[in-house]
């Protein structure tokens, strides 16, 4: 049997297993919200700044990889654009900021790596973390000043206010940016002709699926399925905007500059990916409706993970 099929189980294993766990101890109490922010802090600062290195240590040089970046935004402007008109009918200006940010920010650096790797092994793992770095970026940049500007407008407030926007952004440009530097490490160690030790390899496959746990086990803990059913009836265009504008405008755009197929159809998997946990982060920092990005990210992962990733699977096999 083809070891991609075998690595399809990983979607129960490190996907669904992981958010039911974390749902479930959250349930019972036998994991303290403290210990959740240390997972955190050990998934971003020290198991993803390995898998870069080890990814990126292996990632085919190209013109492709120098352009991916810059094409890599589109990721997130072009669905920012459109939830930024749609979001216009919200008169509440906390409900649009977490509204926006749900159609900004996709699941790519986790689940979309985890997809990615299940299909196209090492090389899509580190396409995926290329562009998920493209769009911690932008979440600096742009959804975090958004999500202030509404949450101070909202609140009649002035921008003399907003101090916390500077603190956050120096936390978020220090320590939990290591993968940045994982990722040039080992580009530069494929640079220079330092071949990955095959040992390594057993070591990297270990540690997506310690990745996936540590990432997936805090979100199914930050899980309220009671607060975000009020919101269900919002999150319909959310997942058209997801599921289907996002991957027809990934799908013929990226035809234009690109040609290797693995690059493409990685693309494809990381175009479709549901609203990202960074949403629903964004808007409980700036005191937006986070119960909307809440409900936006677990209906939209559901969809991914049963239905949408499936068929990709099958498509792209």
């Amino acid at each position: 049997m083809d070891e991609s099929w075998l690595r399809l189980v990983y979607v129960l294993t490190d996907l669904i297993a992981p958010l039911a766990v974390g749902y479930g101890v959250k349930e019972l109490h036998l994991v303290s919200e403290k210990n959740i922010n240390l997972l955190i802090k050990v998934n971003v600062r020290l198991i993803y700044t390995t898998l870069s290195l080890l990814a990126f240590w292996v990632l085919p040089l190209s013109w492709d990889l120098a352009l991916i970046p810059l094409y890599g935004f589109l990721f997130i402007l072009f669905p920012g654009a459109i939830g930024t008109v749609l979001a216009r009918r919200f008169k509440n200006l906390l409900v649009r900021g977490a509204y926006i940010a749900s159609a900004m920010l996709a699941n790519i650096g986790t689940l979309g790596g985890v997809c990615a790797f299940i299909l196209y092994n090492e090389e899509g793992f580190a396409y995926a973390q290329l562009i998920g770095t493209c769009q911690n970026i932008m979440l600096v940049l742009l959804v975090f000043p958004m999500a202030q500007y509404l949450y101070l407008k909202h609140h009649g407030l002035t921008q003399r206010q907003g101090s916390r926007l500077r603190s956050f952004c120096r936390l978020f440009f220090s320590w939990n940016q290591l993968s940045l530097l994982g990722m040039v490490a080992g580009l530069a160690l494929h640079g220079l002709g330092c071949e990955r030790p095959p040992e390594l390899a057993p070591i990297f496959q270990s540690l997506v699926h310690i990745g996936a746990w540590t990432a997936m086990l805090p979100v199914g803990y930050l899980i309220d399925f009671g607060k975000a059913k009020h919101y269900l009836k919002y999150i319909a265009d959310l997942c058209a905007i997801r599921f289907l504008a996002v991957p027809c405008f990934i799908f013929f755009t990226s035809r234009l500059v690109f040609t290797d197929p693995v690059l493409l159809n990685t693309f494809l998997i990381l175009a479709t990916t549901p609203t990202a946990i960074n949403a629903v982060l964004a808007s409980r920092l700036y005191q937006l409706r986070t119960d909307l990005a809440v409900s936006s990210f677990i209906l939209t992962t559901i969809l991914y993970l049963l239905v949408i990733f499936p068929l990709l699977f099958l498509l792209l096999k």
